[in-house]
């Protein structure tokens, strides 16, 4: 990609912004950043961009402006960007154009979804890295896309926002893969067709177009969005057919690549699979699939998911106490997330709550509602839960926990203790966002493990 002496404005100063910075400058382009906020423009300063606060339109003679994947397209600058004939891309669109530049590009596998795409990308970036290859999981996992592509690795296990694909418009990954789909980021795009247009975009220029056949949106934008041309694969929790990975009895097994589809090439055992649940397999199934599109062997694709270790905050067990297994996933942020979670298990507590952006409930909760021995509920939306709970688990105990608590998380656990038997689980899972109580999902998620633990540093003293 050719930027030498190019006027590149940046939108956004945090950590895409720094990214897209240290990239611009090998290239020798002329930067300009602008942000909102003028203390966090000023941790630019020294890096050789030209730092302009709040603006509102591009300046003259602007060639490219490269935003900030949280940025609206409704944000007035990129408006006024687009107005003038400015051509607007993202990060991961810059990664690409600029990836295409080397002599050895590297190859990207692709991931989105509404859920279970950090699952997926280390479930990836382990199998490659178990078949030799040269890999590294990177994009909207904190490892930025365009530090991957500079750092000259072979292969990208590459997790991608619909923010990101919004703002992309010649990326051609190697594979690629839409996990799930459901009602998520609407205020952001607008609306639901647009949130699933911008996941679909994925497809459109990728070689291998692989799809989940039990989320119909998922075989729906492949249908859509993947090219004429591409090889189109599958995978499903069900007995695969030819083009297919699947499930026979107890065993992950592949028969889209493999030189003959009329047999079954073993992939792993469900035991292999970590965390566990239906969810999780599906997540080990898009992942070996990616990882066969690129040439990766069987019995690598068993290793890497055997030694894979999940997540922080992601269906992880904090403790077993007095025969109840404490669960944290507080990354469940969503319904269709806390879904996966809920039914993987056979009794539970469900400790819910937080901020469900306009997310309808109810389907999960009667769905869910024959596993529940209680809930307790704390955040702004509980009482919407709550009415679901009413609704399809009318004889479901509920515990209410105020947010003025002092210690809203000691609280809800305590009761969540009281309505637990022994084989039961605890389980995190808010399908909710956190930030009406907690800093991110992470804070929350510390905060339930702190007060597990605490839990079970007194039932040992008592017991003592």
């Amino acid at each position: 990609m050719e930027l030498a002496g190019k006027r590149v404005l940046v939108a956004g100063a945090g950590v895409t912004g720094k990214s897209v910075v240290a990239a611009l400058s090998t290239l020798d382009a002329r930067i300009t950043v602008t942000d909102g906020d003028a203390g966090r423009l000023s941790e630019l300063d020294g890096l050789g961009a030209e730092l302009v606060p709040g603006l509102a339109e591009p300046p003259d003679g602007t060639d490219l402006v490269v935003t900030s994947p949280g940025w609206r397209p409704s944000a007035p600058l990129l408006v006024a960007a687009r107005a003038a004939g400015v051509e607007v891309i993202g990060d991961v669109e810059l990664a690409w154009r600029i990836g295409q530049g080397l002599a050895n590009p590297p190859k990207w596998l692709a991931v989105t979804g509404t859920n279970g795409k950090t699952t997926t990308v280390g479930m990836l970036e382990a199998i490659l890295r178990t078949g030799g290859a040269d890999a590294v999981a990177c994009g909207n996992v904190g490892y930025a896309v365009l530090d991957a592509v500079r750092g000259g690795h072979e292969v990208l296990a590459v997790e991608l926002s619909s923010f990101q694909l919004h703002w992309s418009n010649t990326l051609a990954p190697h594979a690629s893969v839409v996990l799930n789909l459901a009602e998520d980021h609407i205020d952001w795009h607008g609306s639901l067709a647009e949130y699933a247009a911008a996941k679909g975009t994925i497809h459109a220029r990728s070689a291998t177009v692989i799809a989940n056949a039990d989320d119909e949106m998922s075989v729906r934008l492949a249908a859509e969005h993947g090219a004429p041309s591409a090889n189109r694969v599958s995978f499903g929790l069900g007995t695969p057919r030819a083009g297919e990975l699947g499930l026979v009895e107890d065993l992950l097994v592949d028969r889209a690549f493999v030189a003959d589809p009329a047999h079954a090439e073993e992939l792993c055992a469900l035991a292999d699979v970590r965390p566990p649940g239906p969810h999780n397999v599906a997540n080990a199934l898009a992942a070996a699939a990616l990882a066969r599109a690129f040439g990766v062997p069987a019995d690598a694709v068993r290793k890497g998911l055997h030694d894979f270790t999940p997540g922080a905050h992601r269906a992880v067990e904090v403790a077993e106490i007095g025969g109840v297994r404490y669960v944290n996933d507080s990354k469940a942020t969503n319904p269709h997330a806390a879904a996966g979670s809920l039914l993987a298990h056979e009794h539970l507590v469900w400790i819910a709550g937080g901020q469900l952006k306009g997310a309808s409930v109810d389907e999960l909760v009667a769905a869910a509602g024959g596993r529940l021995r209680g809930v307790v509920l704390l955040g702004v939306d509980s009482p919407v839960i709550g009415a679901a709970v009413a609704r399809h688990a009318p004889d479901v105990p509920v515990r209410q926990v105020s947010s003025g608590d002092d210690e809203a998380m000691t609280a809800a656990v305590s009761a969540a203790r009281a309505m637990a038997r022994p084989g039961d689980v605890v389980l995190l899972a808010p399908a909710a966002a956190s930030l009406d109580m907690f800093r991110n999902y992470a804070h929350r998620g510390d905060a339930f493990a702190q007060a597990v633990d605490a839990l079970k540093a007194e039932t040992q003293h008592d017991g003592g």
